[in-house]
């Protein structure tokens, strides 16, 4: 058969974590292969799409890029809707951001909706293992296995999206991931800019 002719499998990933860990960075350095020092804060969500091959089935995964910020938690339910894996992203450096996981985690499955949200599947990303040598590093590796084994053998892959190390291999392994969970929902587009502009009005400023 046409490869053209082939049917193609929409797979909707949501990427969550705190502001500033770096999750638009690893969606540009995915898709565009590109990477920016200059850092600006996602408002509400944004995705990019990117399509490839996972064995002989033609894949385009929309990824949603979240804002990390408080304000824009209550838009989750509009973007977590119909979501085929949830990728979790932590700074290696920054504690804190390894800490509120959980949260992220949760929150994640109690918004979305779940048929199963046990069976949901994650990935997590320890991201900026570049930094400084890795001397800056205040989360082992091991600590993080620990947390994915606990959390029901999550996959686990450290990555720099600077550096585009294991930004490859870690994508292809959600996608794979979002494959076998793939739901027969369509993707909520509706609403969603409506909400964003009305999480803007209520809380005014991020300063």
């Amino acid at each position: 058969m046409d490869i053209s002719q082939r049917k193609r499998t929409l797979l909707k990933i949501i990427v969550l974590g705190d502001s500033g860990v770096g999750k638009t960075s690893l969606m540009n350095q995915y898709v565009y292969r590109k990477f920016s020092q200059q850092y600006k804060a996602t408002i509400g969500a944004d995705f990019v799409t990117k399509e490839i091959q996972v064995d002989d089935k033609l894949v385009t995964l929309q990824i949603w890029d979240t804002a990390g910020q408080e304000r824009f938690h209550s838009l989750g339910a509009a973007f977590y809707r119909g979501a085929d894996c949830c990728v979790l992203v932590y700074d290696v450096n920054i504690h804190k951001t390894f800490d509120t996981l959980n949260n992220w985690h949760d929150e994640f499955l109690k918004q979305g909706d779940m048929n199963d949200p046990e069976a949901f599947p994650f990935v997590l990303l320890g991201n900026k293992v570049d930094v400084d040598g890795g001397n800056s590093r205040r989360v082992t590796e091991k600590k993080a296995r620990d947390w994915c084994t606990s959390g029901g053998n999550i996959p686990y892959f450290e990555t720099s999206a600077k550096e585009g190390y294991n930004v490859e291999e870690a994508f292809s392994c959600v996608a794979k991931i979002a494959l076998e969970n793939e739901h027969d929902q369509d993707i909520y587009f509706r609403g969603i800019s409506e909400a964003v502009s009305e999480a803007e009005q209520r809380s005014g400023c991020a300063c």
